[in-house]
């Protein structure tokens, strides 16, 4: 009967080390479950990082791409504005000249075909609203055949460089005229 109870005895502390040791086991379980959702997550997110930046490496490179010319382009602009100028004030109808008018029209014009091939354009607004974001006004003027706030006369063109603005317009702005007020001799 002792060897019964020394059986039972240990059959009891074999069960309880069973049962403790699966406890022990599903308690590591679950946290290695846990510790591997944690890996992944991690993981999910460093793969967004990575791709974030690889779309703003790709966004830096286009932009650099679109704008590298800027400086340059701008550095032009003055030349464009002394060919248009030197046109202005040149007569057209002086035969001296005319040759060199007719030179200095077609050097202008390759010039802006050049331009525009690399998507440099004029902003030319006369006639059109007056927009702050393009056109940076220099003087205000009464106007009675244009709308108020309407581009008046252009200084100086301006320019965008793929749709960013390069130089603003320089331009001349219209107000409405100031009402007449009745002289001294229409009073009386």
């Amino acid at each position: 009967m002792a060897d019964e109870q020394t059986m039972d005895t240990q059959n009891q502390d074999a069960n309880q080390a069973a049962d403790v040791a699966g406890v022990d086991l599903a308690a590591r379980v679950q946290e290695l479950e846990e510790q591997l959702a944690t890996a992944n997550d991690q993981a999910l997110r460093v793969a967004a990082d990575v791709q974030n930046v690889r779309r703003r490496a790709e966004q830096d490179v286009e932009k650099a791409h679109k704008f590298a010319l800027e400086k340059f382009a701008g550095d032009l602009l003055p030349v464009i504005d002394s060919l248009e100028r030197g046109l202005e004030l040149s007569n057209p109808d002086d035969e001296n000249i005319r040759p060199m008018r007719e030179g200095i029209e077609l050097t202008l014009k390759m010039f802006q075909d050049t331009l525009k091939r690399y998507h440099l354009e004029a902003i030319d607004p006369h006639g059109e609203p007056f927009n702050a974001e393009h056109h940076q006004a220099m003087a205000m003027q009464e106007s009675a055949d244009l709308e108020p706030n309407s581009v008046l006369k252009v200084f100086q063109k301006g320019y965008q460089l793929n749709g960013r603005l390069l130089r603003p317009a320089m331009v001349v702005v219209s107000k409405a005229p100031a009402p007449v007020s009745p002289s001294i001799d229409e009073q009386a």
